[in-house]
């Protein structure tokens, strides 16, 4: 019977809970940590809970329940994990072929997977950095359905490789597949994989799909190669479009979305915000603000209680607070901090990891950027989202998922994870 009961459990569906983070920038979509406790203080160091070697690439790991969900590379093939969340014991492992070659002007970055994996209703779906989208079952990982589009389009993904994370909603699982100039945002039904509509009016870029309502209309807003578009998420119609685009083709920020207000940027394109409008003749987009003081290449802000807080590529990466309502700079960082940035709030506070390994913790609602502590997290670079947890935090580096907690449970004897210096190191103030 025990046997019989452990099965059954592993095969159950993961069910989502208060402080799951489910999906790309969270339960929300937008980079806040709901739920997520305020604290007093925070430790010097982190304490290593443990250290799973997961193979290369830039997905972000996603949480529900007791589980972590990590997608990634090794050799040719794409790699889907469950692990326990309390001690990254593999619960199950998918792999499939997929074979890439990268562009030479982003060989550095990596072959991917670059698309953080969502979970809903008992499904953990991903979008391979070539553009083959899958659906495998939470509890014990066999493949639902898949798709690969070589023989729709010209191209499956585009220049740099896919980069955006789907999302579900109403039962959708909403992708924008294809490449250059020929592709298709597309809602999926999500048990099946059958086409429910198509928008087929331009390529994908490398942001997300958000899902908002404005107007009364139920929308995925996105980038693609070209525009800023709103489609209706029943049915896809196009409702609006805004030309944009960016040197090298690179739209790779994720629209922010509040009320009718859509806050957005890209490489060398001040940080703007529009609003929606819904009139007699149809729908249109209304200028409301615009600071060219910080432009967002590929990091995305989070807007937190009437404030726009992010990474801006001026002065080699300037971390910014911006006023919602009207745009105006509230303050700027020093420069100098990386190409890119994941940011996230919760708890009362923002947390920062760059590029460089560098897990940047800091009070929000200040006037000034005033860190509290900086961690050294990792020996490789981390351009994956971490997970925050009320008691620790996930970080993907470029091989690695390590849980590292904020202190160390009494009498526990986790080994260390060691960087460069020997230890998981912190400041205080700017890092070093």
């Amino acid at each position: 019977m025990r046997v019989a009961f452990t099965v059954l459990a592993a095969l159950m569906a993961v069910g989502l809970e208060a402080g799951d983070w489910p999906q790309w920038r969270g339960p929300e979509r937008n980079g806040r940590a709901t739920g997520l406790e305020a604290r007093a203080d925070w430790p010097p160091s982190l304490t290593p809970a443990w250290t799973v070697s997961v193979g290369e690439g830039h997905a972000s790991p996603v949480v529900v329940g007791d589980r972590v969900f990590v997608f990634s590379r090794e050799g040719g093939d794409e790699i889907v994990r469950s692990l326990e969340l309390a001690t990254g014991t593999t619960v199950w492992r998918q792999s499939y072929p997929a074979p890439y070659t990268m562009n030479r002007a982003a060989q550095r970055h990596g072959k991917g997977p670059k698309g953080t994996p969502v979970v809903a209703d008992g499904r953990v779906c991903t979008l391979g950095i070539s553009g083959i989208l899958s659906c495998f079952a939470t509890g014990d990982g066999r493949l639902l359905w898949r798709k690969e589009f070589g023989s729709e389009f010209s191209g499956t993904s585009p220049l740099y490789g896919t980069a955006m994370s789907p999302v579900v909603d109403g039962g959708h699982l909403i992708a924008h597949v294809g490449g250059p100039g020929d592709g298709a945002l597309t809602a999926f039904d999500a048990e099946t994989g059958d086409v429910v509509w198509a928008w087929t009016g331009d390529g994908p870029g490398y942001a997300s799909p958000v899902v908002a309502e404005m107007g009364g209309v139920r929308q995925v807003v996105t980038f693609s190669e070209s525009f800023l578009v709103g489609v209706a998420a029943d049915d896809g119609t196009l409702l609006w479009k805004l030309p944009f685009t960016t040197s090298y083709v690179q739209n790779a920020v994720t629209p922010i979305v509040q009320g009718d207000t859509i806050i957005y940027s890209g490489l060398d394109h001040p940080l703007r915000a529009l609003r929606v409008v819904k009139g007699a003749a149809g729908w249109t987009t209304e200028p409301v603000w615009e600071n060219d003081e910080v432009a967002a290449y590929m990091s995305t802000p989070v807007l937190v209680d009437g404030r726009v807080y992010g990474l801006s590529q001026r002065k080699r990466g300037q971390f910014f607070a911006l006023d919602a309502a009207t745009g105006k700079t509230i303050w700027l960082s020093d420069g100098r901090r990386g190409d890119n940035a994941a940011v996230i709030a919760g708890g009362g506070m923002l947390f920062l990891l760059t590029t460089g390994s560098e897990l940047i913790v800091a009070p929000l609602a200040e006037e000034a950027f005033t860190p509290t502590r900086t961690w050294r997290v990792a020996d490789t670079p981390t351009w994956a989202h971490p997970v925050i947890l009320d008691d620790g935090v996930l970080i993907k580096d470029l091989e690695t998922l390590a849980l590292l907690r904020f202190e160390r449970e009494a009498g526990a004897d986790a080994p260390r994870r060691r960087s460069p210096t020997g230890a998981v190191t912190s400041s205080t103030g700017r890092s070093p």
